[in-house]
């Protein structure tokens, strides 16, 4: 009975690589470099599924894998439908950040009940995060240089991740809220967990082990 990851590309795939390997996981072909989607590993009947970030959850949800690992942004968005998320791996952290120009006044205009443009991919977290402010926000949906959005006047703020905030300032911008502090998950799909509890039990308490001995 094969077991599928769901991994996507990046500093996910590189701060994984380590706990895959205390997991007797490695994979055949490098991920990063072989156009394969699918790879196998030197694990039987363990493969690697090769998926953007974002779709991570969405492989996993509907049974395309078995497991996967995700950030907490991601699976925010995604809301986590038939999921079960047993371990935060404690990889790819960053926190999640309201952002804006050094010379907007961002408490002003969250205290003036003004309503504000937010540039994000995160819509849903945006808007949830917002709501329970009772501000009222406009999203923007972006896909990428979302610092680029205040500074053309596309938007008042963004909601981005924010790890070493060197891109904020280099384009004079600072955060000013967090909405999150956000890293890794190892994710599981319900149904798989039991129909192959047998298989998957181990390879989830091998993950938390490895990643208790990463900290």
């Amino acid at each position: 009975m094969t077991i599928g990851i769901a991994l996507s590309k990046g500093r996910i795939l590189e701060e994984t690589a380590p706990l895959l390997a205390r997991v007797g996981i490695r994979p055949k072909d490098h991920p990063e470099r072989t156009r394969k989607l699918v790879v196998e590993t030197e694990r039987p009947g363990v493969r690697l599924i090769i998926v953007r970030a974002s779709d991570a959850p969405t492989y996993v949800q509907y049974g395309a894998a078995d497991l996967g690992i995700a950030g907490k942004d991601v699976l925010r968005e995604h809301g986590g439908t038939g999921l079960y998320q047993p371990l935060d791996l404690g990889i790819a952290a960053c926190r999640m950040m309201v952002a804006v120009r050094k010379d907007f006044d961002y408490e002003a205009a969250v205290r003036q009940g003004a309503r504000l443009r937010i540039a994000t991919k995160y819509v849903q977290v945006t808007r949830e995060h917002f709501a329970a402010k009772g501000v009222h926000v406009d999203p923007i949906r972006l896909y990428g240089s979302m610092e680029l959005a205040p500074l053309v006047g596309l938007a008042d703020a963004i909601v981005d991740l924010v790890s070493t905030g060197n891109t904020l300032r280099a384009n004079n911008l600072v955060p000013v809220e967090e909405i999150m502090p956000v890293s890794a998950r190892l994710i599981v799909n319900q149904a798989a967990l039991k129909m192959k509890r047998a298989q998957l039990q181990p390879l989830i308490e091998a993950f938390g082990e490895a990643a208790r001995r990463a900290r």
